[in-house]
């Protein structure tokens, strides 16, 4: 088998700048957005410059949320944008579209405050993507806007969408999952390695997101049984904005790894080298996003990213005691007036309190090196690494220890939480791998397959 290279990009989340990207609502918007909004179109083109310019591989594949959200002149700038990089550098590009990707009614932001510029329908999708894979396809589902091609003469793709018309991330059905099978299956029967491509992970990233009921494919382990007990092993996913390679064996004993990579414009801002080595190697190298050309005010463009992120979750934990109603609205919790109170009382605390303080209270002990580290600083870390990946607070360390010790003392009154998919968890098992990486290197690892 020849070696195959290419690319992983995913959540390019192109938004047309002319559209309307600033003003006094898009500020209070981007408070509590992790991805950037107005930069979009700025870090998108540094980053396609750089994918030309690089001749380690001349394959790209884009994992979905393609468009900021739907609109039609950012899906048509972006599909040229497309266009014009194959016609330069002669690389394909195979892309999934996902739900930011179509959509009636989107928004920008002007002088006035939120308006809608045109947006895009599904049924319209195929039309401004065809060329970035489907033209190419040997199989394609137009009910799924999923598709089947070949990379190379070894490698072959099945680009998996959880979107259909005026639905989006739906349960697949048996229907489809036979396709995903009879699809699998020829590739075996045609000698062919298969690998995968879907905008959802199939996985969680972190086990905490496993109680965020859109944070994966719904019913995914009917969609990793499909796949690996019939020799695809491998998927590419994005969505969640998030670095991480996770590893499940199916009850039939097949290995599968989903590689999730962060968003392009948001913190944590990846890209992915993927080296197909043989049908059982494959190896991951993750790529910063280049710098783009933005007046950020003396920053590297990684710092500048981080920086919107840190501002996010500080307005957050600000919002639990200033404005309890928007903090709720952002996670996804329904505001009752009686709560008002006592976020009020305990956004408070957590805007002063240190970690040796929190310590003393909940009769944790706390290393000396970081009692008097404030609680919210540490939470900002925290929360980021969920994304980032390679979660530092393992034991042996401070921080890790001390959240190990609180974890034990909770267990015996929580033992196991339920995930967004009826599953249960070990809540003792879930915290301890969500804060600390016990598992893979999320950013650079060699899997074998087999």
């Amino acid at each position: 088998m020849k070696e195959l290279k290419f690319f992983l990009v995913t959540d390019t989340h192109y938004f047309k700048n002319s559209l309307g990207a600033y003003g006094k609502g898009y500020e209070e918007f981007m408070e509590l957005e992790q991805k950037c909004f107005a930069e979009t179109q700025a870090i998108n083109e540094a980053a396609f410059a750089y994918l030309e310019k690089c001749n380690e591989a001349d394959i790209i594949l884009i994992a979905g949320d393609l468009s900021f959200n739907g609109e039609k002149e950012s899906n048509i700038a972006f599909s040229n944008l497309l266009k014009d990089f194959k016609e330069k550098t002669g690389k394909k590009i195979f892309v999934v579209t996902a739900g930011h990707d179509f959509n009636e009614k989107p928004f920008a932001f002007n002088e006035t405050g939120r308006i809608t510029p045109e947006g895009t329908k599904f049924t319209e999708l195929y039309d401004l993507y065809k060329d970035f894979g489907y033209t190419d396809a040997i199989a394609f589902n137009k009910e799924h806007m999923s598709y089947v091609a070949d990379l190379s003469d070894d490698v072959r793709l099945i680009s998996i969408c959880n979107d259909m018309d005026g639905r989006k991330n739906v349960e697949y059905d048996d229907d489809f999952l036979a396709w995903i099978e009879a699809q699998a299956k020829k590739a075996q029967a045609d000698g062919k390695m298969m690998i995968a491509m879907e905008h959802y992970p199939v996985l969680a990233g972190q086990p905490i997101l496993n109680l965020i009921p859109d944070a994966r494919q719904k019913n995914g382990k009917k969609l990793i049984e499909t796949l690996a007990d019939n020799g695809v092993h491998l998927i590419f996913t994005g969505h969640m904005h998030n670095q991480s390679i996770n590893e499940v064996k199916t009850e039939k004993g097949n290995k599968f790894f989903d590689v999730c990579t962060g968003s392009l414009i948001g913190c944590p801002a990846f890209m992915r080298l993927v080296t197909v080595k043989d049908e059982s190697t494959v190896e991951i190298k993750s790529i910063p996003v280049p710098e783009f050309e933005w007046d950020k005010g003396g920053k590297t463009g990684e710092q500048y990213l981080q920086d919107q992120f840190d501002r996010m979750i500080n307005i957050m934990v600000g919002a639990i005691k200033d404005d309890p109603e928007r903090f709720c609205r952002k996670i996804g919790i329904k505001f009752k007036p009686a709560m008002d109170k006592p976020m009020r009382f305990l956004g408070r605390k957590i805007s002063t309190v240190t970690l040796g303080t929190l310590g003393k209270l909940l009769f944790v002990k706390v290393d000396k090196s970081i009692r008097n580290v404030k609680f919210a600083d540490f939470a900002i870390g925290l929360v980021r690494y969920v994304f980032v990946g390679n979660q530092p607070y393992v034991e042996g360390t401070p921080e890790g220890d001390m959240l190990l010790r609180l974890f034990k003392k909770v267990k015996p009154f929580v033992k196991t939480i339920k995930g967004s998919q009826g599953e249960e968890l070990d809540f003792y098992e879930t915290m301890k791998h969500t804060v600390g990486n016990y598992g893979i290197d999320d950013f650079n690892a060699e899997l074998k397959l087999k």
